[in-house]
């Protein structure tokens, strides 16, 4: 069972590597049939959050479904002067170059960008991947809490403003990162080996 949080956040080791902490949102659940519409990083290291940094998707035609909007809050028109899928992978390689890809569910993120990457002919190469999902999950293994993103950041104290937004989620998920991996007993870069996820 995960730890109660105390009222200062524990700081990552610095010698551990920098966590890009990535969030997105799509129109779907399917890597084949929907897309990304939201793409968001917030890259952490021993001194906190480094950078964050987000942005929405362009379409690739204007009658391209956006899927729930009531769960991510995103319309087309929204989408009409974004960049297009190309030019956000590109920019979104550049902060994943020599990072820890993290995120929470990170199997889904990464299909999903993985997907994309192979259709715009962007090479994505983080240096490992690690999922908070999974890190939350383990500390846990009756199976008594649940593990979604919002209940995880209720147990810390982490507060995420604005829900289904790819940058608030991501802020969370980066904020609940030092805890999981001080409850993992994280403190040095060996520590982490037990916990990526496996290509």
């Amino acid at each position: 069972m995960e730890v109660v949080p105390t009222s200062t956040p524990p700081a990552l080791p610095s010698s551990l590597p920098r966590f890009a902490v990535v969030d997105i949102e799509t129109s779907g659940l399917s890597t084949r049939w929907h897309r990304i519409l939201q793409v968001a990083v917030v890259t952490v290291d021993g001194d906190g959050i480094a950078d964050e940094w987000s942005t929405l998707v362009g379409m690739r035609w204007p009658l391209q479904r956006v899927g729930p909007r009531r769960v991510h809050g995103i319309r087309r028109r929204h989408l009409r002067h974004a960049p297009d899928q190309r030019a956000v992978l590109q920019a979104l390689a550049e902060r994943l170059d020599g990072t820890v890809f993290t995120a929470h569910n990170a199997g889904f993120d990464w299909a999903f960008l993985e997907r994309a990457s192979r259709r715009s002919h962007v090479a994505l190469t983080p240096s490992s991947r690690l999922c908070t999902l999974r890190l939350s999950r383990s500390l846990d293994p009756e199976r008594q809490l649940s593990h979604r993103l919002a209940d995880v950041c209720e147990r810390y104290g982490i507060v995420n403003e604005c829900a289904h937004d790819a940058l608030h989620d991501a802020r969370a998920t980066a904020q609940a990162l030092p805890y999981l991996l001080a409850a993992h007993g994280v403190t040095g870069p060996a520590d982490l080996d037990p916990l990526y996820e496996r290509r």
